[in-house]
């Protein structure tokens, strides 16, 4: 393997219902509604998987971690980070940085923004520096717009240890 940098992207949607639960980058939200999904649903830490699976040039999050295996259901999405850190670890590679968007209309990211670089960085194995996440709504436009789902896209770039 080379030591070029090496980037990669992941998007994921989850539908949002009441009463469920609502984690993003592994940080709990209140909110009155929360992604419905095999596992805890943090498309914002689902995305962030598979951009850096993608960039290690490792299959996806779906297929590591099927919604089919009874052990992943309701498992939190942190657990599928650190089994993938320790592969992107064995080729020789590391995070160099994460950019994130999240695009919602509930939660509201803000509050908790910082708290969920800090939760990235250190999943991730990143300085915090090298992480951003930005919050953005829907502006009343398709499923995002009316509050039924939420979407995470996350760009990561690798490089060699």
């Amino acid at each position: 393997m080379n030591n070029l940098p090496r980037i990669g992207l992941g998007i994921d949607v989850h539908r949002l219902a009441p009463g469920r639960a609502c984690t993003l980058g592994g940080v709990p939200f209140p909110c009155d509604v929360g992604p419905v999904g095999h596992s805890d649903g943090d498309a914002l830490l689902h995305a962030a998987c598979d951009a850096v699976l993608g960039a290690a040039g490792l299959d996806d999050l779906g297929t590591l971690f099927s919604d089919r295996d009874p052990q992943n259901a309701g498992r939190a999405s942190a657990e599928f980070c650190h089994e993938i850190m320790r592969r992107v670890r064995e080729r020789g590679l590391r995070v160099l940085g994460l950019d994130c968007v999240v695009e919602t209309e509930a939660p509201k990211l803000k509050p908790l923004r910082a708290a969920v670089r800090a939760s990235l960085a250190a999943l991730f194995a990143v300085d915090l520096d090298r992480v951003n996440v930005k919050g953005k709504t829907g502006e009343k436009v398709d499923a995002i717009g009316r509050g039924e789902a939420m979407r995470a896209t996350v760009v990561a770039l690798l490089g060699a240890v």
